[in-house]
């Protein structure tokens, strides 16, 4: 009797569903008349806190050990006909997406060397020297916080040095050293940190720590998506401003504004310096998110992710009314992913951090940021009596505001209110119990 023809209709993501997937399939279902089946395929050593597997929205959720190939294959064998494309989204999750892909052979994805050099910063650089060595900066592994190796790492990369971990995201411990006793201290304090970090952020990889040479120039970010083959298609950039830049000691995304005002010119050489960043790491049937540094007239590298960026999803849908999220499962596959030719609209994401580590003692002006024009939403994260800590130490915002105006000096100046408004007050020492 012969086997009946089975629909490929299922759209799996590993680990974790993000706010908006679900909405964006079944939105492209109606459209082009498919029926398509979510399934969510997470790690059944990683507690499920958000209870994400009952989510009456997915339509087959498997929980599994994720560290054991025979079951990742018994788990997916009953669906292998039917599957239609796999993703993940998440950074911290990019280990265990490399380990589901031998067991999806027949569907379009990037390979497991590929997502294992865009996951780790001290591979990527040492692929991307390889390809084109002035795309990125000057680099190092840093082993140990000892005399010998701090003068191995001075010697090699010279002040002033980034500091940051291989493997995470979101800008936790990243420091910028200036002189040998900044160096000492940072290590010190990072290294004691970062086992603890990788755990909390549900991590397969080893600790590991990069120093590379500062970059001071102007940073932006984009979000790419490759072909099969390697054809690249790039979203309008991001121009970032970071926690640095107002005066934090921290580099954590203080603001990204979308779309930037550059010439086509300076626009092309950006995304040419991406370009080769993904085919230097060899990505392929995947979002890529990069993020760039303008030095002079130069396009330096800062790091690629085999993933979408932070927020971009909803700001390329405000300005450009690209839907990121259908984007990233049409890629692979694949049909042609929908890109709209005009911006009609600026957009910003804002993350607010104290100035100061400690407990949060008072709040003041985020209820009056609903009342501006530019007004989207706005995510609160903190409360007083929380405690503020510094992304570079591991800590996370206190709140991510999202404005949107037709008109950018408008965006501008609601963005600037925002500033003047908004007060997130720390209790000194001796008032802390």
């Amino acid at each position: 009797m012969q086997k009946p023809v089975l629909e490929k209709n299922i759209i799996v993501y590993v680990m974790a569903l993000p706010e908006g997937a679900i909405d964006s399939i079944r939105r492209h279902g109606k459209l082009t008349k498919t029926k398509y089946r979510i399934m969510l395929l997470r790690d059944s050593r990683v507690k499920d806190v958000n209870n994400k597997l009952a989510n009456p929205n997915i339509d087959i959720a498997i929980n599994c050990d994720l560290s054991k190939p025979n079951k990742i294959a018994e788990a997916l064998l009953p669906y292998q006909d039917e599957l239609l494309a796999i993703t993940c989204r998440s950074e911290q999750s990019m280990a265990r997406f490399a380990a589901v892909i031998p067991h999806v052979p027949y569907l379009r994805t990037p390979t497991t060397e590929s997502l294992k050099w865009a996951s780790d910063k001290y591979e990527m650089r040492k692929r991307m020297k390889l390809f084109d060595p002035s795309i990125t900066p000057i680099f190092t592994l840093v082993k140990e916080n000892t005399k010998a190796e701090r003068a191995r790492v001075v010697e090699k990369v010279g002040f002033p040095m980034i500091i940051k971990p291989t493997n995470l995201a979101a800008s936790l411990f990243v420091s910028i050293c200036y002189h040998e006793e900044d160096l000492e201290k940072t290590l010190r304090t990072t290294l004691s940190k970062l086992k603890k970090a990788y755990e909390k952020d549900n991590r397969l990889e080893e600790p590991k720590l990069i120093a590379e040479q500062f970059m001071d120039g102007d940073m932006y970010s984009v979000d790419s998506y490759v072909g099969a083959r390697g054809k690249v298609e790039h979203c309008p950039l991001v121009k970032i401003k970071t926690g640095k830049m107002i005066g934090h000691d921290d580099f954590y995304g203080y603001l990204q504004i979308t779309p930037p005002v550059l010439k086509r010119t300076t626009v092309e050489k950006a995304q040419l310096a991406a370009e080769k960043a993904i085919h230097a790491l060899g990505l392929r049937s995947t979002i890529t998110h990069t993020e760039l540094m303008k030095v002079d007239d130069e396009w330096k590298v800062i790091e690629i992710g085999a993933r979408m960026g932070g927020f971009r999803h909803e700001l390329h849908m405000l300005t450009c009314g690209i839907d990121h999220s259908i984007n990233d499962v049409l890629v692979r596959i694949p049909e042609k992913v929908q890109m709209s030719k005009k911006c009609t609209g600026y957009a910003c994401a804002m993350k607010w951090f104290a100035a100061k580590e400690g407990k949060i003692s008072e709040m003041k002006g985020i209820k009056k940021i609903e009342q501006l024009e530019s007004f989207h939403r706005i995510e609160v994260n903190k409360k007083v009596g929380d405690r503020a800590v510094f992304a570079r130490n591991g800590g996370r915002s206190v709140f991510n505001l999202f404005l949107k105006n037709v008109d950018r000096s408008s965006l501008l100046a609601d963005i600037r209110r925002v500033e003047q408004m908004v007060e997130v007050k720390v209790a000194s020492r001796e008032t802390v119990k």
